[in-house]
C-alpha cells in the first residue's frame, strides 16, 4: 500500500459541478473501466492495496474523493448528499469519457452506488459491495458517528483528534492495520478542514432512511452480476447485514473474509490479498 502522499501524487484535480475533486485513473486506456468508491470518512486512498492487481489484471481503474473526503474540496457550509455525490461521479465519468463501466463501492459508498443503479442500472456492467449500509433497517452507525450526527456534531466535530479516531477504527477492525496506514486515514480525514465537515458528511444517515425503497430496489432489482465481499466482524454493517443480503439476493456471489482472524469493516485494507483475488476473479 503506498503513502497518502504518493497516492495523491498520481492523480489529479477537475472541477466537477463547481467543485474541485481529486481523481485517479490507473490503468491501461483501453481497458475494461471499474470504478471504486470509497467509504466514511476516509477516502480514495483505501483502495491503494487492491488497485495495482487491477491494473496487473488490465483493469482501467477510476477512484475519487468524493466531496467532502480526502484531497477533494471540503466546504464547510455545505449541504452535503448522496444523490450529489452520485451525480458528482456521473460528472467524472463524463470528463473522462466513461461510459459503461464495473462498480465497486465500501461504507457510505454503497449508498452512492445504489443511487447510481437507481438512475441507470445499464450504464453499470457488473457491481461489487464491500462492508455498508445497504439494508440501513439492520446496519449500525457507531456512538460516535450517532453524536457526531446529533445536534453536538457541529462542536464535537473540530474537536476531534488522531487518537479519538484511532480508538473508533479499533472498534470497527478485525484485523489490525500497519501505524501508517491510520495515519494517512487521519490526514486526509483532516486535511482541507476535513473536521469541520463531518457532522454534514453524516447526513447520509438521514439520507438512507429517505432513501431506503428506491434504493433497496434498485439493488435487488439490478440485472448484471452482483458480488458481495464482506468481512462478518464488522460491528457496523456486518453478520446482520450479510444475513439480510443472502435472504433478498440469493443470486449473488459471497464471499466471506471468516478466516482467522476475521475481518471487520474495512476488508480493502485489512485483507487486501482476498479482496483484490475476489475482484479479479469477479471482473475478469
Amino acid at each position: 500500500m503506498i503513502s497518502l502522499d504518493d497516492w495523491t501524487l498520481g492523480g489529479s484535480h477537475s472541477t466537477l459541478a463547481g467543485h474541485l475533486i481529486f481523481h485517479r485513473v490507473d490503468g491501461p486506456v483501453d481497458g475494461p473501466p471499474v470504478t471504486l468508491i470509497h467509504g466514511f470518512p476516509t477516502s480514495s486512498h483505501d483502495w491503494s492495496a487492491i488497485v495495482p492487481a487491477l491494473v496487473h489484471a488490465g483493469h482501467r481503474v477510476i477512484t475519487l474523493d468524493l466531496l467532502g473526503f480526502g484531497a477533494s474540496e471540503k466546504p464547510k457550509l455545505h449541504t452535503y448528499s448522496i444523490h450529489e455525490q452520485a451525480s458528482l461521479v456521473e460528472a467524472l465519468w463524463s470528463s473522462l469519457g466513461t461510459g459503461h463501466t464495473a462498480l465497486v463501492a465500501h461504507d457510505y459508498g454503497v449508498s452512492v452506488g445504489q443511487e447510481l443503479l437507481a438512475r441507470d442500472p445499464g450504464r453499470v456492467t457488473r457491481a461489487a459491495w464491500l462492508n455498508g449500509g445497504l439494508y440501513p433497517a439492520v446496519n449500525r452507525p457507531l456512538a460516535i458517528q450517532r453524536l457526531l450526527h446529533s445536534a453536538l456534531g457541529n462542536v464535537l466535530g473540530p474537536l476531534s483528534t488522531e487518537r479519538a479516531f484511532r480508538m473508533s477504527m479499533a472498534r470497527i477492525l478485525g484485523r489490525p492495520v500497519g501505524e501508517e496506514t491510520l495515519h494517512d486515514m487521519w490526514l486526509g480525514l483532516s486535511a482541507g478542514g476535513g473536521r469541520w465537515v463531518q457532522h454534514r458528511l453524516l447526513a447520509y444517515i438521514d439520507d438512507r432512511k429517505a432513501y431506503a425503497a428506491r434504493w433497496e430496489d434498485a439493488l435487488e432489482s439490478y440485472p448484471g452480476p452482483m458480488l458481495f465481499v464482506w468481512g462478518p466482524a464488522d460491528p457496523v454493517s456486518g453478520a446482520p447485514v450479510l444475513e439480510r443480503l443472502r435472504t433478498r439476493i440469493p443470486d449473488g456471489e459471497f464471499v466471506v473474509l471468516d478466516q482467522a482472524p476475521v475481518t471487520g469493516h474495512y476488508p480493502q485494507l485489512e485483507n487486501p490479498e482476498a479482496v483484490s483475488e475476489a475482484l479479479v476473479k469477479f471482473l475478469a
